[in-house]
């Protein structure tokens, strides 16, 4: 017998693990599972890796699908290591200064980044007065990511003990406080409220509602900067896929799970929409957690994430994106630029709770090519335009609202930071929920699954070892701790936690 054949040989014999979806908490599960000795396939309903971390090639422009924004780097370096490599060696993060521009609907803007001499000048300029609220709201946004993120975020919250432990933390941080109200205890100027209160919205929360939990993301930008990758978000996918099959595992793209198959409920593996049967001793659903509940399980009673319980519950906010190159350059927009609408309060009552799309807008304004330059053609630059907009527990007919919606935006731009857009238009792509629903498999085509409410967080999300059934376990944006490129890379630290070691299946 060859050594090659030998190695085959071992590999075959190990735990096998299947995840179902290549987004990026799926790809980290991947890779941490293969560390541990897992035998481990991907499986990618989509003809490509990332989820929505996919990218649009389209005339020689590339367009990050999805995720742009990188915090917390070193959870991709502890992924590298994993597999003894250094993330550097293989993608350039680069920082980015401002963070954001922040332009406000008379056309001021407001640039963010993490020096905090720049940031106490900038706020000072905006508004002398809450210049000492503003320190008094990092300060306390410190204190919530030392417990919400450094100690929390990686770890399960399998039982009602679990969320009883850190109860006495989360009352004394006030967490049953939204982040706008958070915000708006420490800083009275309407824009530097905004402005302190708009993270949430990456995430698929309303500030007005969600967790003040998540007034640690305006800490962890500082702490860590807000960085993107040269090769966009997909050139860390990239790097995520070759770490996987440098570890002898396997991905396959246009395979399509179509149930999980268990007996005596426990999971046996999974049967593709192709017929094939793949057997496995666990299977990690990256998959949409209502899709996969509601659709991957005809064979088992649910208990816990009923059909009744599942529509209930608060799904986030939906998103318009228009992908867009231009034949020209505009140098003078950012990386990152929050163009916010006339509305603040009220545009997002109207997205979230009255689920009607409204003629204005705001817009995360994306432009990669302010530092990389090879994702379009010479000369050339590549954007995209989100907007938070309905879910589909709405009544929007993206078939006919498409159109007239994205003209819309490309007018406000054309009247704004991209003068004589609509003339400039080399390559065009729109994505809607209607599009999150069919393609990524999103329940009501939210861009970020359940709402992260307090009474969706933690315990009260679905559990990263499922409760329905053994040898099942979630990652990604739909259980614990939540959305974002940290969250769901967090979700498959969990995993070290829950998942047994592979000798296990011995």
């Amino acid at each position: 017998m060859s050594a090659n054949s030998a190695a085959t040989q071992v590999r075959a014999s190990t735990a096998h693990a299947v995840v179902i979806g290549s987004g990026i908490g799926g790809l980290a599960a991947a890779i941490r599972l293969g560390a541990r000795g897992y035998r481990v396939t991907v499986l990618e309903k989509l003809d490509a890796p990332g989820g929505r971390a996919y990218v649009h090639h389209i005339d020689g422009f590339s367009f990050d699908a999805g995720p742009t924004i990188i915090t917390a780097p070193f959870l991709l370096d502890e992924l590298w290591s994993l597999c003894g490599r250094r993330f550097a060696d293989d993608v350039d993060l680069r920082p980015m200064d401002p963070f954001y521009r922040i332009r406000f609907d008379d056309g001021g803007t407001f640039d963010t980044n993490g020096d905090a001499d720049a940031m106490r000048a900038r706020v000072a300029q905006l508004s002398p007065n809450d210049v000492a609220g503003y320190e008094r709201f990092i300060a306390e946004s410190e204190q919530i990511f030392e417990v919400g993120f450094k100690q929390l975020s990686h770890v399960p919250f399998t039982h009602w003990y679990d969320m009883a432990k850190i109860a006495p933390q989360m009352i004394r941080l006030g967490s049953h406080r939204s982040v706008y109200s958070m915000v708006a205890q420490y800083v009275k100027n309407d824009r530097l409220r905004q402005a302190l209160s708009f993270h949430p919205l990456l995430i698929g929360g309303n500030p007005f509602s969600v967790t003040s939990i998540y007034a640690l993301i305006s800490f962890l930008e500082r702490h860590w900067g807000v960085h993107s990758a040269m090769g966009g978000t997909g050139a860390i996918v990239r790097g995520m896929v070759n770490l996987i099959e440098g570890q002898g595992n396997q991905i396959h793209y246009n395979a399509e799970v179509a149930e999980i198959t268990t007996a005596n409920n426990r999971v046996t593996g999974v049967r593709l929409a192709s017929g094939e049967q793949i057997n496995a001793h666990v299977v990690i659903a990256n998959s949409d957690v209502a899709w996969t509940y509601q659709h991957l399980l005809p064979s088992i009673k649910r208990r816990h994430w009923t059909d009744a319980k599942l529509k209930r519950a608060r799904h986030s906010n939906g998103l318009f994106v228009w992908y867009f190159g231009t034949r020209r350059q505009y140098p003078d927009v950012h990386h990152h630029t929050i163009l916010l609408g006339p509305r603040y309060r009220e545009l997002i009552g109207d997205i979230f709770d009255r689920k009607k799309l409204a003629d204005d807008f705001s817009l995360y304004l994306y432009r990669p090519t302010a530092t990389d330059p090879s994702l379009a053609p010479p000369g050339c630059d590549t954007f995209y335009a989100l907007s938070p907009v309905p879910h589909l527990g709405g009544d929007v007919d993206w078939a006919t609202r498409a159109e007239p919606y994205r003209q819309a935006i490309a007018d406000y731009l054309s009247r704004t930071v991209l003068p004589d857009l609509n003339n400039q238009i080399a390559a065009s792509r729109v994505t809607t929920p209607k599009d999150f629903e069919q393609r990524l498999l999103s329940y009501q085509g939210a861009g970020f699954s359940l709402e992260p409410v307090l009474l969706q967080s933690a315990w009260f999300r679905p559990h990263n070892i499922s409760e329905e059934v053994a040898g099942l376990y979630l990652v990604g944006a739909g259980t614990h701790p939540g959305a974002g490129v940290p969250g769901v890379i967090s979700s498959a630290r969990v995993l070290d936690t829950v998942v047994p070691n592979a000798d296990t299946f011995a």
